[in-house]
């Protein structure tokens, strides 16, 4: 099967969210210190400053999944699209630091639900031997928005606009968030979507419009997997029976904070300034470590379905263990700065191979359809909760030792490659619906 106009459009629109996920999320880095100076921040409002979003992304990736069952993931991704553009105007326009705290909340509503839906949506449009590259473009669309950010941050700081800066920072948000709004009146509802409805003749030609090589024998599959979920509709997920997949979900989602990686995106050009960088030269930093990341992304997409996931897990936990290590030698000793961007690429490059392109697609994967919005939202308000909680506490545990979260993020690495060795099982080139059984879910 080869991909076709209406699969690819639909695919890239999905991942469109990633793109403003990604750069909402590291956009915060680059304005840090002039919003603690503009609204006179102590280390623990800066920590609520970048986390609150973060509290409103849990909210927005454990109730998105219950709004896309219910009118479907197109439509709950404009719902996503428009808080994105909300946000980005509020923030630019905020004229004191609750204002900015409420906005940015607001935002963080559109980050989580697109972080369960834009997957979901792709995982139901994708075949089985396309779905681990398609899914995995929402990763690299996140990653380029990272890149985005940081780049947008360099450029507006090299500006010197004063006092302004932090708002235009904040605020071109809101470009490719309308962007996004306008692309998702553009592509078709989901043919499993359609199916949950009894839409069966509009599945039908979704699944011809993709592509399909065996409309029907597709169609039938989807219909059988189905079946079960009209019979019990509100099945609930905590159930004895789904506990493996539960499991691999909140993990993978726990893990992939516990690395730091958005402790380190969201404080980068802090970190390199602690370690003697000047501002604009921490910014600059910031744009190579973005580029790694989509670089890293880009090659663990090419090998996703050849390698599988498990593959890519065990690499990264060793090579970002090893990274860690560096990076929190260098602030317990004082020794090596200018080594400290190298360990950082270092750190990237093995979180981007491993987990960071395979978080999204793995969690995806491992539940039955009946449950799998459930599922996919578990997974990612694991996710963002351990990234609250993490990005709250770092500012204050940093100052107080700047090596230590480092410590910590290197041990939980060397922790992830035990449990992924002996726990997680494969699932490239699998079904979803063939996933179940290999689960030992009837």
């Amino acid at each position: 099967m080869r991909i076709n106009y209406y699969l690819a459009k639909g695919t890239l629109v999905g991942a469109l969210g990633g793109l403003l996920f990604g750069f909402d999320t590291a956009v915060i880095s680059g304005t840090t210190q002039q919003l603690t100076d503009v609204f006179h921040l102590s280390a623990f409002k800066l920590g609520l400053t970048v986390s609150i979003a973060l509290f409103g992304t849990v909210i927005g990736a454990m109730t998105s999944g219950e709004l896309g069952q219910k009118i479907g993931g197109r439509e709950a991704l404009r719902i996503m699209a428009f808080l994105y553009v909300i946000s980005a105007v509020g923030c630019a326009f905020a004229w004191n630091w609750p204002v900015l705290i409420a906005f940015r909340f607001i935002g963080g509503l559109g980050i989580g639900g697109s972080s369960v839906l834009g997957p979901v949506y792709i995982a139901e449009l994708a075949p089985a031997q396309w779905r681990g590259r398609l899914v995995g473009l929402f990763q690299i669309n996140i990653v380029i928005g990272i890149l985005l950010a940081y780049a947008s941050n360099f450029a507006i700081a090299a500006m010197n606009l004063g006092a302004m800066e932090w708002r235009w920072q904040l605020g071109i948000a809101g470009l490719p968030a309308l962007l996004f709004l306008v692309l998702l009146f553009g592509i078709p509802r989901s043919s499993r979507w359609l199916v949950t409805q009894s839409r069966i003749d509009e599945a039908r030609e979704v699944l011809r419009l993709m592509g399909s090589v065996n409309t029907e024998g597709e169609l039938k599959e989807i219909v059988d997997s189905i079946h079960l979920e009209r019979a019990s509709r509100n099945e609930p997920l905590f159930r004895k029976k789904y506990w493996l997949p539960i499991f691999l979900a909140a993990s993978i989602g726990c893990f992939n904070q516990l690395s730091g990686i958005n402790a380190i995106l969201y404080y980068l050009p802090s970190i390199f300034n602690s370690a003697g960088f000047s501002k604009l030269s921490g910014d600059k930093q910031s744009v190579l470590v973005g580029l790694m990341n989509l670089i890293a992304t880009l090659l663990a997409m090419s090998v996703i379905d050849k390698l599988g996931r498990k593959t890519l897990m065990l690499i990264g936990s060793v090579g970002t263990t090893i990274a860690l290590a560096g990076v929190a030698y260098i602030f317990h000793t004082h020794q090596h700065q200018n080594t400290l961007l190298w360990f950082i690429v270092g750190f990237i490059f093995f979180f981007a191979i491993s987990q960071g392109s395979v978080i999204w697609v793995y969690i995806s994967e491992v539940f039955p359809t009946r449950v799998r919005a459930k599922g996919q939202s578990l997974g990612s308000s694991s996710h963002w909760i351990m990234n609250a909680i993490i990005s709250f506490a770092f500012p204050p545990v940093a100052k107080h030792s700047a090596g230590a979260p480092f410590v910590f993020f290197a041990a939980m690495m060397a922790l992830q490659f035990f449990v992924v060795l002996f726990v997680y099982p494969e699932t490239k080139g699998i079904s979803l619906e063939q996933m179940q059984k290999k689960l030992g879910i009837e």
